[in-house]
């Protein structure tokens, strides 16, 4: 019979990845990638947007020609009248009064901002009212960034306590590293592309950090049934029945996270790139970004982090020993592997090396223990009894 391919695997939980075992390569990429994100925050810094950095909104009426040919016909009269500034970025805007185009550039004075507005009215052939122009100051960008901050917080310890409550507080410091992590690793994209930080993007953090939760709370309700009880017995180790969870919610995760990537990637490259709603593309890039690097987080570094938490718990280290050293016994020959048949009645006078070897090795992604035969067989013949003839007597 063929091998099914891989995607049907990942629909039953059978893909048998070895995410888990592999934790030293994920915790060794993430470090570089945090390492980078860091270096880039030091060296690049952030594009802040006019919010933040302060600056003046040049507004005018979409109806003198392309996005682009304002764009630069304004710059033209910035060098000249505006003290050598350009324009940092332009987008299209909607408005009651029709479609507009706003230009954001570095501050102007008062006397620069009048010549700008009189010299753009006519090269357009518009009149001085028509043309807007709005000082920004970046206290704005400072109020919000600190009212972000706070709701962080709080959004930080909510999560933490409700962790707790649900599972434990060893999930509880996996899951909110693993938010800091994306929230670390989207910035630091940011950093390095040059994306423009906007308020709009501040909402964004905030927002994929309940998208980033909820993928992990779904791959740790898996961990927890596929772990409850698991000292009673000597099948698993806890990283392994940790990875046949992974596995088991892998295919979920990454459903929902194609289900939730594809309206925001048409938010972002149709409503912003092809129809041009600039107000649309801050908050369509940082969810785009930050979805994506939720859900490799959520994998990657949620559970292995997890195992390696509770990897240092003695009761979980003592079973993951005794897990070990059956295996290893029964490799070698010297335990029957459970539930093989006995020597005497399989007419056997030694355990089959090979059998047991194969037995003893750690068990495939979606393989269920053997069931226990009834208590009431023995030999298997039904009921104890033997195939006697119906009249037949027990003497």
């Amino acid at each position: 019979m063929a091998k099914s391919g891989l995607a049907s695997r990942l629909y039953r939980g059978e893909a048998d990845l070895n995410i888990v075992g592999r934790r030293k390569l994920w915790f060794g990429v993430a470090a570089a990638l945090v390492l980078i994100a860091v270096l880039s925050f030091a060296v690049r810094g952030f594009s802040l947007g006019i919010e933040f950095a302060g600056g003046t909104s040049l507004q005018v009426p979409a109806s003198v020609g392309t996005l682009d040919e304002t764009e630069q016909q304004v710059n033209d009269v910035l060098r000249t009248k505006g003290g050598g500034a350009e324009v940092a970025t332009a987008q299209k805007v909607g408005g009651t009064n029709g479609d507009s185009y706003e230009m954001r550039t570095s501050e102007l004075t008062p006397q620069q901002s009048n010549e700008v507005k009189t010299e753009i009215a006519q090269k357009f052939g518009l009149k001085f009212e028509q043309v807007g122009a709005n000082q920004v100051s970046a206290s704005f960008g400072g109020q919000v960034t600190e009212r972000a901050l706070l709701g962080l917080v709080i959004f930080l310890v909510v999560v933490a306590i409700y962790l707790i409550l649900r599972f434990e507080w060893r999930m509880a410091v996996a899951a909110i590293s693993s938010l800091f992590m994306n929230l670390i690793l989207t910035a630091g994209i940011y950093s390095m592309v040059g994306f423009e930080v906007t308020p709009s993007t501040i909402i964004g953090f905030l927002t994929i950090l309940g998208f980033a939760l909820y993928d992990v709370v779904v791959v740790f309700d898996k961990v927890q049934e596929n772990t409850r009880g698991i000292t009673a017995n000597n099948n698993l180790t806890y990283g392994e029945a940790s990875n046949l969870a992974l596995n088991q919610s892998l295919m979920r995760s990454l459903n929902t996270s194609v289900v939730a990537l594809l309206p925001v990637g048409g938010l972002l490259f149709i409503g912003a790139g092809l129809l041009g709603a600039g107000t649309l593309k801050d908050l369509g890039l940082v969810l785009f970004v930050g979805m994506a690097v939720a859900f490799l987080t959520s994998i990657l570094l949620a559970t292995p982090l997890l195992v390696l938490l509770k990897n240092q718990d003695p009761r979980i280290s003592a079973h993951n020993k005794r897990v070990l050293a059956r295996r290893g016994a029964v490799a070698r020959g010297e335990v029957a592997p459970k539930g093989a048949p006995r020597a005497a009645e399989a007419g056997e006078a030694a355990i089959d090396p090979e059998a047991a070897a194969l037995a003893g090795s750690a068990p495939k992604v979606g393989v269920r223990p053997a069931g226990k035969r009834p208590t009431g067989a023995r030999g298997g013949r039904p009921g104890g009894g033997g195939n006697r003839p119906g009249g037949a007597k027990r003497r």
